[in-house]
């Protein structure tokens, strides 16, 4: 189904306007994850804080999740303008900004990349082949993990199928998995009928979706770091008034504060899977340091393949 006939009803139904009061615009915004789910909340608390702080000036409609719009669509749909701002990860939007696999592989914060000035060439590089203004990042300090229905002894996976985005893809397939791509809504099932034996996911949200009741095991460490973005179609920004950019960039960067929690909240996520009956595989010592390093070495080649002098300007400014 043509994007723009399956969520025709966003363009009829809400819209970028000063129509009604010329002194405030309104921004239709979707979220890549289900409401109130843990990738959904910063969205949903920036939202709160836009309309609290924006009245008068800006807005923002917030229309719902992947019931809205598709989960791989949602780039499509704010890169064309018929979302205003949406909440998504770069792993849903490879299609339209393959070097964006980069952004997962940071290991500094974005406080740190914006001192750096990584924020501005990843926000060009947005606006330049995505036509959307690269707002906010959230996600800092939550790692990747792989979770599975049997367990392993070491970081082999051959004989598995994995459950996978663009983000683990080159490091899963470099460990020998068979890889199957599948949107978050269809993971419960898969691991049911045992379709698939696992999938990589954060240490946060595996219970907000219920995949604990199909899940036995989490492989530690921790790989990765989350990222998943505010993204603003480029007409829309550039139509709004200086003020209503600044309430924007205002509860941003507040947003992007609020990330300095995830470490705690990250421990507290790992207590109640182990309740929840998940197991954890501990690999130490060299089977730790070859599960890490193919996890940089697999991420970045892969990154390089699609611009080897970008992907050396990115890794500079991304890890520390």
């Amino acid at each position: 189904m043509n994007i723009k006939t399956a969520i025709a009803a966003l363009v009829t139904g809400t819209t970028l306007t000063t129509a009604a009061w010329a002194e405030e615009a309104t921004l239709r915004g979707v979220s890549a994850f289900a409401g109130g789910t843990t990738f959904s909340r910063a969205f949903e608390a920036f939202v709160e804080r836009v309309n609290e702080t924006g009245k008068g000036t800006v807005q923002i409609d917030y229309v719902g999740g992947p019931e809205a719009v598709p989960t791989f669509e949602l780039g499509n749909a704010v890169s064309a303008g018929i979302v205003d701002i949406a909440n998504n990860t770069t792993a849903f939007y490879t299609n339209l900004l393959p070097i964006g696999d980069a952004l997962h592989l940071a290991t500094n914060t974005i406080q740190d990349q914006r001192a750096n000035g990584c924020y501005e060439k990843i926000d060009q590089l947005h606006q330049e082949q995505m036509n959307v203004k690269y707002l906010a990042r959230t996600g800092d300090n939550i790692q990747f993990h792989l979770y599975l229905t049997k367990p392993i002894e070491a970081p082999d996976l051959s004989g598995l199928t994995i459950r996978t985005t663009p983000v683990y893809r080159a490091m899963f397939e470099a460990l020998g998995a068979t890889l199957v791509r599948t949107a978050p809504g269809e993971v419960y099932t898969s691991l049911e009928r045992g379709a698939i034996d696992g999938y990589g996911w954060p240490v946060q949200g595996v219970l907000d979706l219920g995949w604990d009741e199909q899940t036995k095991y989490r492989v530690d460490p921790g790989f990765y770091q989350v990222d998943v973005n505010f993204l603003v179609n480029l007409d829309s920004w550039n139509g709004l008034s200086d003020e209503a950019k600044g309430v924007l960039e205002a509860a941003a960067a507040w947003t992007e504060e609020q990330q300095s929690k995830n470490i705690e909240i990250n421990e507290s996520e790992a207590a109640k899977q182990a309740e929840a009956g998940i197991e954890t595989i501990t690999f130490d010592g060299a089977a730790a340091q070859t599960w890490l390093t193919t996890a940089q070495q697999a991420g970045w080649a892969g990154v390089a393949a699609v611009d080897a002098a970008l992907a050396e300007e990115l890794k500079a400014c991304l890890t520390d």
